[in-house]
């Protein structure tokens, strides 16, 4: 098979230098040829060894939740990315963030910026999920329980100090309706506090949404 159509063929899915290589093993100079299909607009790099499926054979791109993935792991899609994903805010997201164990750092791609914030283990192992994407393959994403409690983890200077300051960011600031809150598993939250960063923030989250 030509490597332009192997290349289409994975149009869906984000892939390393090693598959690539495996696919160029018949070229005398295969990085020669990783060059000239990126010339040609066949190939596009996502970062330094992970590529993606170019214009010139697909105006298709990888779901951004699986290609975050690839870009850094360990990590799984959260905060505004996760929450927007499941109708919690109302606003559109323009870069799409992740949790990691690693570092914390960005990647400004062609599918666009990808960003990564360090949590620690174990907190950063709770309310993960494999979420299935409409290409049939899977993005590990946070719950909307855990997306929820990152934001407010990695939000600097925030503390939630009251039952009213929660419902204050929540629902004023954040824009997520009193609804949407209710439907939140508050017993999955309790069970991460010991672990939790601003275990005391977290808390008032919970107290409020038992309010409701």
């Amino acid at each position: 098979m030509e490597i332009n159509q192997l290349i289409g063929i994975h149009e869906e899915q984000p892939f390393p230098h090693q598959l690539l290589m495996s696919w160029l093993k018949g070229y005398k100079r295969p990085n020669d040829k990783i060059l000239g299909l990126k010339a040609q607009g066949i190939l596009e790099p996502l970062k330094r060894g992970l590529y993606i499926a170019g214009p010139s054979v697909t105006d298709k791109k990888p779901d951004v939740m699986l290609v975050a993935n690839h870009l850094l792991g360990p990590s799984y899609v959260s905060v505004e990315t996760a929450l927007s994903y499941y109708g919690l805010i109302p606003e559109r997201v323009y870069e799409t963030s992740s949790m990691t164990t690693k570092a914390s750092r960005s990647f400004n791609t062609a599918m666009g910026l990808f960003t990564y914030t360090r949590l620690p283990l174990p907190y950063y192992s709770f309310g993960l999920q494999a979420l299935r994407l409409p290409s049939n393959q899977y993005a590990i994403v946070a719950s909307p329980e855990k997306a929820l409690c990152d934001k407010i983890v990695t939000t600097s200077g925030l503390a939630l100090r009251g039952i009213r300051n929660a419902y204050n960011y929540l629902v004023d600031d954040m824009r997520i309706d009193e609804s949407a809150l209710k439907d939140l598993n508050t017993n999955m939250i309790q069970e991460w506090l010991s672990d939790a960063p601003k275990k005391d923030s977290l808390l008032m989250v919970v107290k409020m949404i038992e309010q409701l």
